[in-house]
């Protein structure tokens, strides 16, 4: 690890002049940056201390909806007992992703900013555009198991690794952040993260400086018919391969509305915004499950070592809507 300054923000404007500053980085949990750190693939000079800023609550707003501070740990977001009963979802998400010691230091606003989990950005030896641009990606002819199937580039075949944030694309969520002026910028969650094309080396829609405040949900809506479905190598502790976010809304025995989102596939949660149209107004059945399945995976190019990815997304978007119909999407305990 390389020597680095240490500075503590003591409000959100300061962070954000603190932030603005030629290489320094937040930190607030420390559950990704340490780790970064120690492995020399980030080297900030200074690090901004953001972790006693008063960015903890959970509140229900003006419009029905509720604001997630970002500085609420992911334990606290998920046992919130608003966020349990009306965006269940959201609860299901945070409790598949990593362990609960981890759950108790991160923030939802880190989770949000986690760098990929391929094995190459992490492998300084090797090369990778998101560490030293221009360099190549050693994945997309190498050890692409783990890589995307959707959106990737001859740039960067990584994936983003959070489950929180596939349930918050599913959800329709947004995110708030404070700009270098002190204004509120509002982005919605299916922009905040971008596809690598020929920048893999920025991950999101933040301006150098812009601080992520809360995370905002719209009025709760799917909290009776839901699942995410994490599968993995393993049952716990373990990065998706594939995870399945999927909801519906049911009037008189037909799908009236859907969602369904893809983790572990993308460089960003995955929206599957055409099997979503073909539920409205269906009836739910294997058949228009399978369907919707079908239609999740289109367009999806697999690379060498990747391509049962499409088969495990396929039939998973199918079991996870068959659990929303059947279990109605039992909340983790």
């Amino acid at each position: 690890m390389k020597p680095f300054a240490y500075k503590r923000a003591i409000d959100t404007a300061d962070a954000v002049r603190l932030g603005a500053e030629n290489g320094s980085s937040f930190i607030a949990g420390g559950t990704n940056i340490v780790d970064l750190m120690k492995e020399d693939i980030a080297s900030p000079t200074t690090l901004v201390d953001i972790s006693r800023l008063d960015l903890k609550t959970i509140t229900s707003t003006a419009n029905g909806g509720v604001s997630i501070g970002a500085l609420a740990k992911n334990t606290d977001t998920a046992n919130h007992q608003r966020i349990r009963t009306s965006y269940p979802l959201l609860t299901k998400a945070i409790l598949a992703g990593a362990s609960p010691q981890i759950r108790n230091m991160a923030t939802n606003g880190g989770n949000l900013m986690q760098r990929p989990r391929c094995t190459y950005f992490y492998d300084v030896s090797m090369p990778c555009n998101k560490r030293v641009k221009g360099s190549g990606c050693a994945a997309i002819n190498g050890l692409n198991k783990y890589s995307a199937i959707f959106g990737w580039s001859d740039s960067c075949v990584a994936v983003n690794p959070s489950d929180m944030s596939v349930a918050l694309m599913a959800l329709d969520a947004v995110v708030k952040v404070r700009e270098a002026s002190g204004k509120i910028r509002t982005i919605r969650f299916a922009d905040f993260h971008r596809l690598p094309m020929n920048t893999p080396d920025i991950e999101t829609s933040l301006k150098k400086g812009e601080l992520i405040v809360a995370i905002e949900l719209p009025v709760p809506r799917f909290a009776t018919n839901y699942q995410y479905l994490k599968l993995r190598d393993r049952a716990s502790y373990a990065f998706a391969l594939v995870s399945i976010a999927a909801a519906f809304e049911l009037k008189n025995g037909v799908i009236s509305d859907a969602r369904i989102a893809l983790g572990g596939v993308a460089h960003k949660p995955w929206r599957a915004i055409e099997a979503e149209a073909f539920l409205k107004g269906k009836r739910p059945s294997d058949e228009n499950f399978a369907n919707a399945g079908e239609l999740a995976i289109r367009g999806a190019k697999p690379l060498s070592g990747n391509a049962y990815k499409i088969k495990l997304a396929r039939n998973g978007v199918k079991r996870a809507l068959t659990d929303a119909l059947n279990m109605g999407g039992t909340v983790a305990k």
